[in-house]
């Protein structure tokens, strides 16, 4: 990568919402399964009025544990990094892109700032968007929209746009 950096960010999920939706969905199928284990081995009674035998429990137990953590985890490493550069703008969707995607300013019809509804777009936030129209996004309903001489469309969620306007102003890679 370049060394001459103009801008750079990253967004993390971090509505608290997602977050109280993710731990109640925790709750709601962990917890149970913890009470069952817990009165079935240190207390001896058997779990429910058709008991199972407590391996079965503890595989249920541990299933019911980690499939909700995975989506927390997720969530948690979930990131969206955006350089902005002289050469042109890399982003990164991580952790399922691995490396950064770069756009060349020369590569590029139009690079410019827009409001957008991202429901109604792009079907919500994170990697959105079917062929040649795509979003990548975090939060926020602003973002950088690219668009390629192949036709191709990106837009890239930004919770600095005011920021990244005067930047693509001052430096002329404003195209609209």
């Amino acid at each position: 990568m370049p060394n001459k950096i103009l801008f750079s960010e990253t967004q993390r999920f971090k509505q608290i919402l997602l977050w109280i939706l993710l731990f109640a969905i925790f709750l709601t199928v962990s917890v149970p399964a913890i009470i069952g284990l817990t009165k079935q081995l240190i207390f001896n009674q058997p779990f429910g009025s058709k008991s199972i035998s407590t391996e079965g429990l503890i595989v249920i137990t541990i299933v019911s544990v980690i499939i909700p953590i995975i989506p927390m985890v997720l969530f948690r490493i979930m990131k969206l990094e955006t350089i902005i550069t002289e050469e042109g703008i890399y982003v990164r969707f991580y952790p399922f892109q691995s490396k950064r995607k770069f756009y060349n300013w020369n590569e590029l019809t139009k690079c410019y700032i827009r409001q957008y509804n991202p429901v109604g777009e792009y079907g919500g936030w994170g990697m959105k968007g079917l062929g040649n129209n795509k979003a990548l996004n975090i939060s926020g309903n602003k973002g950088i929209q690219l668009e390629t001489k192949e036709g191709d469309k990106l837009l890239i969620g930004t919770i600095y746009p005011d920021e990244i306007s005067d930047i693509l102003n001052q430096t002329g890679f404003w195209m609209e």
